[in-house]
């Protein structure tokens, strides 16, 4: 089935089109280029067909769920969320050129450079986790490279809160990464099924490949895949060259029982760090927010209200409204005109105050003069 074109770009006051970056299923990315401050932006706008209440509610949640935690470094950073004029919300957020997924398409990477970026996602994670927050599609493709090359997490599309039961909700899974739980439909995600995404997500970047996903494409099926997963069966790299120490640690998060699995990404993080050090490379900083950043108002994933541009309003009963109100009063409703219809001549000015100011400055003059002839002692 070909790919679905790009919808028409909308005009956005302040920033100019330069081209697509890519269409999804409900929204479309574009490259726009800011004009204050200067910048290129990635813009994700909702399709103008798109006219489901989930669908937009979802929409809002991403643009809440980001901008509550992209304040992290391994989290893309949004700089704005609002409505175009021809009515589709859009998210402005950082432009990153590559991502993950397009990367391991071009082969595995290197074990010191997944150890780094499990890191660092583990750390992203823990920070959504602590807010409330679920990612809920941790993926290659959604993990993406800034302009310093440095890997960010994004599309928090679908994310949920944590202990949310999920019944009767209607989600995307990316079954290669998804947990055995999630693909049997007892739950849509909790801390368990992150841990397992992530682990799988690493095992990719090192293999090359899904960890279930067999070389010969004829028996990679959704069916067929669906089925491995759900047997979790660990198929180990050290064939490959992956030493054992990282064998062991991912092997834990994929643990077919969410219990035998890390507790929380900070101990999945720890673990990968632990992996670094004993591999001889540098650990990786586990970056996770403080616990009073964490106490802070939560998301309200229920909120189905209509958002959109901030309109100031002022209360009518306020002081302010009131010395406005006393303002427009004093101020002329309309333009003065006489019976005719035509503005008075307004009044004019007599002759005399002109003519003595003239003459003042006159005489004012010829005082210096004078006084500058005496002190050179020609008068």
């Amino acid at each position: 089935m070909p790919k679905r074109m790009p919808s028409a770009p909308p005009v956005l006051a302040g920033y100019s089109y330069v081209r697509p970056l890519g269409a999804g299923g409900f929204a479309d990315v574009f490259l726009y280029e800011q004009d204050l401050p200067r910048r290129v932006t990635a813009v994700k706008v909702l399709l103008v067909d798109v006219t489901d209440a989930d669908a937009r509610r979802a929409f809002t949640l991403e643009a809440d769920a980001m901008a509550r935690v992209s304040a992290h470094p391994s989290i893309v950073t949004i700089h704005q969320a609002s409505i175009s004029a021809d009515g589709r919300p859009y998210l402005v957020m950082e432009y990153c050129p590559e991502s993950l997924g397009a990367r391991v398409k071009r082969g595995p990477m290197p074990a010191g450079d997944v150890l780094d970026i499990g890191v660092r996602m583990a750390g992203a994670l823990e920070t959504a986790h602590r807010s409330g927050m679920l990612h809920r599609d941790i993926k290659p493709s959604n993990l993406l490279v800034n302009a310093l090359g440095a890997p960010v997490l994004a599309d928090f599309g679908i994310a949920g809160a944590i202990g949310d039961a999920g019944g009767g909700e209607t989600f995307a899974m990316s079954i290669p990464w998804s947990a055995p739980e999630v693909l049997g439909e007892r739950t849509t995600g909790t801390v368990a099924t992150e841990v397992w995404s992530l682990g799988a997500t690493l095992y990719t970047l090192l293999a090359g490949h899904s960890p279930f996903e067999l070389a010969d494409r004829s028996r990679n099926s959704v069916d067929q895949l669906s089925r491995r997963v759900l047997g979790a069966k660990y198929t180990p790299l050290g064939p490959r060259g992956i030493p054992a120490r990282i064998d062991t640690v991912l092997s834990t998060a994929m643990q077919r029982d969410p219990a035998r699995r890390y507790a929380t990404m900070a101990e999945f993080g720890e673990q990968l760090r632990w992996a670094q050090y004993e591999l001889g490379v540098a650990p990786t900083s586990l970056e996770v927010a403080s616990p009073e950043w964490a106490s802070a108002a939560h998301i309200t994933f229920g909120d189905a209200s209509q958002r959109g541009p901030v309109v100031t309003t002022v209360n009518p009963d306020s002081r302010r409204a009131g010395r406005a109100a006393a303002q427009a009063e004093a101020r002329p409703t309309a333009a003065v005109v006489d019976a005719g219809g035509l503005a008075p001549d307004r009044p004019r000015r007599g002759w005399i105050v002109p003519v003595l100011i003239g003459a003042g400055s006159a005489i004012a003059v010829l005082a210096v003069g004078a006084a500058v002839l005496l002190l050179a002692g020609v008068l």
